[in-house]
């Protein structure tokens, strides 16, 4: 049924898919790299900052003050941080599902295009049989539809879950430092 040269052309599209989610891959650990050098640089930039006016201080009350007014900005750029984590996370994510889907379909066309190619070159009387396995072909499909659809809805709701916690987390820091 597969001809030498469709194998061929098959395994050269899987090789450039795999090539290509490498390259992605390579991308999104550059940006995680970049991220924490960037995070690193301004942490060891703030710590001197900190220093600097820790050794400033004059008596006890004007430290508690200081160290009140360094935690809200630590809390917001670690919620910061967790969101530029979680961007380049979903995003590399995102495009590995992107692909996985897109082989998917690709399967289940040239699945088709053997089970249709099958089907008419069918012996005579077997037309139950072919309407059996065409049935069959599809309700699978339908059900890998169904939980694609399943695993978005899901992604989707975490994303949210996600913005939620990262939203109160910021909300929750900023009276707590003004307690201090």
């Amino acid at each position: 049924m597969l001809t030498a040269e469709q194998i061929v052309a098959a395994q050269k599209a899987n090789i450039e898919t795999i090539f290509g989610l490498t390259q992605k891959a390579f991308e999104g650990v550059e940006k995680l790299v970049e991220l924490n050098v960037q995070a690193t640089k301004a942490a060891l930039s703030e710590s001197a900052n900190s220093a600097q006016a820790m050794l400033s201080v004059k008596d006890a009350q004007e430290l508690l003050t200081l160290q009140a007014s360094l935690m809200q900005p630590l809390a917001e750029k670690t919620v910061a941080y967790s969101r530029h984590l979680y961007d380049i996370a979903s995003g590399t994510g995102a495009e590995f599902g992107k692909a996985a889907e897109e082989q998917a379909a690709d399967a289940q066309k040239k699945f088709m295009s053997v089970v249709d190619n099958a089907a008419k070159n069918a012996p005579a009387g077997s037309e139950t049989a072919v309407a059996v396995m065409k049935s069959a072909v599809s309700a699978a499909n339908n059900a890998m539809e169904s939980v694609q659809k399943a695993v978005k809805q899901a992604t989707e709701m975490a994303e949210a879950n996600f913005n939620t916690v990262t939203s109160q987390a910021v909300t929750a820091a900023k009276p707590a430092a003004k307690k201090r």
